[in-house]
């Protein structure tokens, strides 16, 4: 497999003229002319990175510079995420594969198979600060008729890299999060148009399901955390969710979001991936990284 870890400005594309917002908490547009962008993450470097997953590529964007290419031939990646050490873990739909890269560029495979059989399309990921991981299986599309699985999947890889199903969901599973102590793990549901939260232990067992906000509006998919515990989901619009599912804020978008993350370096703007668009809203309030 031919990858490419580029860090200059390679296929960089123009930074947009700045929108003009009715205030300062606005959502801004900062980057666009994508098909459809996915899996935003914070590098603690200073740079956000994001998926335009048609185009099989993942995107860099850094403040006052030009958008440039991160990675081509993505292998269709959706989700991705750092962890304490700087590495990236990243959901490969086209390969069916959890995959993480170390500073250097030497990946590893995570995850690619359960009980002998190929995973079914893995979608979003999140890293606790102990090096616990956990992320969503579901199936969309064509990738539905071609699954080996005969269920949509939550799973957990140990630090020891042991692979663990923590749920099968009738609906698909999509984004997933965790509260800020990591004791908590979220996950929306796009079929059933809710949000599950698990208890997750040390070791990173879960238990105690239980449905904390239903009937959102449009198809739940990823979701971030602030330091508070609120939710922040991306579905019709991005709803601000309080822990107990209370509907707190509706933050309206150009275009239908499809994921969120916290990032530069007061960790007070939300990055919002939305289509062909990548936007950023300044809050009041910091998220809560798990590195």
């Amino acid at each position: 497999m031919a990858w490419l870890l580029v860090g200059a400005a390679l296929c960089a594309q123009e930074q947009p003229a700045p929108d003009q917002a009715e205030d300062a908490n606005s959502p801004k547009r900062v980057a666009a002319n994508y098909t459809f962008t996915e899996g935003p993450a914070w590098s603690r470097e200073g740079f956000l990175i994001f998926s335009d997953i048609p185009n099989n590529k993942i995107f860099r964007w850094q403040p006052g510079a030009k958008t440039e290419l991160f990675r081509d031939n993505s292998e269709g990646t959706n989700g991705n995420a750092y962890d304490a050490h700087g590495r990236l873990y990243t959901c490969q739909g086209h390969a069916r594969r959890v995959i993480r890269t170390d500073a250097k560029g030497k990946v590893d495979v995570l995850a690619d198979k359960w009980q002998g059989k190929k995973l079914n399309e893995p979608n979003d990921i999140v890293v606790r600060r102990d090096g616990n991981v956990w992320f969503t299986d579901p199936a969309f599309g064509s990738a539905d008729e071609r699954r080996e699985l005969d269920f949509y999947g939550v799973y957990h890889i140990t630090p020891k890299g042991v692979l663990e199903v923590v749920a099968k969901p009738k609906g698909r599973p999509n984004g997933i999060a965790l509260s800020p102590d990591g004791r908590t793990l979220y996950v929306t549901n796009s079929d059933e148009r809710n949000i599950r939260a698990y208890d997750v232990d040390r070791s990173g067992a879960a238990s105690n399901e239980r449905v904390i906000a239903s009937n959102i509006e449009g198809v739940p998919d990823g979701m971030r955390v602030d330091v508070k515990g609120n939710l922040y989901v991306a579905a019709k619009d991005l709803f601000v969710y309080s822990p107990e599912g209370q509907l707190l804020r509706t933050i309206h978008l150009p275009e239908t979001p499809s994921n969120c993350q916290f990032g530069d370096e007061d960790l007070q703007s939300l990055f919002i991936t939305a289509r062909t668009s990548v936007y950023r809203v300044r809050l009041d309030v910091k998220g809560a990284l798990q590195y």
